[in-house]
């Protein structure tokens, strides 16, 4: 079963094209990742899929219901939380969920029954009279979540729901994401973060409007372009990190090298020895050095594939 359906979707404003000749699939009950730079089209394909903008060409179904014809339908039955908070500051989180509990047409005993049920999933119990201006970050997101899930959506769109919280806070937002998915909800989150990319069921890579990749993090990693043909990735350790990064991007076998956290990643030929990357690092005054074999990250994915295009 699909909960979201797309085809050739293409939007244009003017001469600017947006979104160009899209076209995969969302099964249900999954965490869909929406992946792509700033200004890559996500917020254009995000918006018709919510029945808020018509395409130029194409077409999309969103829980069974044509994103042209029936856009009504498609947001009775789905929930949106935007990045950036868009609540009303100066109502408590309880007058919050009554009023959007409203506008989804939720009233007397049965939004009393939701608002308690979206409380407690996301453990608002203490902050019910406060009001959500003054809440964290952290607390702010978890309150639009629960405003989105009030009327009880088939689907979710979370556009970069964890931006600007913090580690912690994040954690806990991406707990209850999951509890939602093992309920059988449909998440559609977009990300700039790499490790919460790496949680989702299934990845689509957009970039400059068009989409580039479709599959689940470790069909990514399996890209041929990303590890090509006679080259493979290893992590260097050193307690030199920066220098040793420094001192390893200036030899021939370094394809590519980056600083991962306290390790260096490295593409290489696959002919050249682990110990040439050692021996480097020992002759540069880093004994300690090692290096271990390592599979591609969806970091590794997405720019492999963001390079390959820009140089073409």
């Amino acid at each position: 079963m699909l909960a979201i359906e797309i085809k050739n979707l293409t939007r244009r404003f003017g001469e600017f094209t947006a979104v160009d000749n899209v076209s995969f699939n969302v099964p249900k009950g999954t965490i869909f990742g929406f992946l792509g730079p700033n200004g890559s089209g996500k917020t254009t394909c995000i918006r018709m899929l919510c029945g808020l903008l018509e395409p130029t060409s194409g077409t999309a179904n969103v829980n069974g219901f044509d994103i042209i014809r029936q856009p009504e339908e498609i947001k009775r039955t789905i929930g949106y939380l935007n990045q950036a908070f868009s609540l009303y500051r100066d109502l408590t989180v309880e007058e919050n969920l009554n009023f959007f509990g409203g506008i989804y047409g939720l009233k007397g005993q049965r939004l009393s029954q939701r608002r308690n049920e979206v409380i407690e999933l996301v453990g608002l119990g203490n902050y019910l009279q406060r009001r959500s201006g003054q809440l964290s970050g952290g607390w702010k997101q978890r309150l639009a979540l629960a405003a989105a899930l009030i009327h009880e959506p088939e689907l979710v769109f979370l556009d970069e729901p964890t931006a600007g919280i913090d580690p912690v806070a994040r954690r806990e937002l991406w707990d209850l994401l999951f509890d939602l998915a093992g309920q059988g909800k449909t998440l559609f989150v977009t990300t700039h973060y790499m490790d919460e990319a790496e949680r989702c069921n299934e990845i689509a890579y957009i970039y400059l409007s068009r989409l580039m990749v479709h599959g689940t993090p470790t069909d990514l990693k399996a890209l041929p372009e990303v590890t090509p043909t006679g080259t493979k990735r290893v992590a260097v350790a050193s307690s030199h990190p920066a220098q040793a990064l420094s001192l390893l991007k200036r030899q021939e076998f370094a394809l590519d090298a980056t600083l991962v956290e306290a390790e260096i990643h490295i593409l290489m030929p696959m002919n050249i020895e682990d110990s040439a990357v050692v021996n480097t690092l020992h002759r540069g005054g880093m004994p300690d050095a090692s290096v271990r074999p390592m599979e591609p990250s969806l970091e590794d994915v997405f720019v492999t594939l963001t390079r390959s295009l820009a140089n073409k």
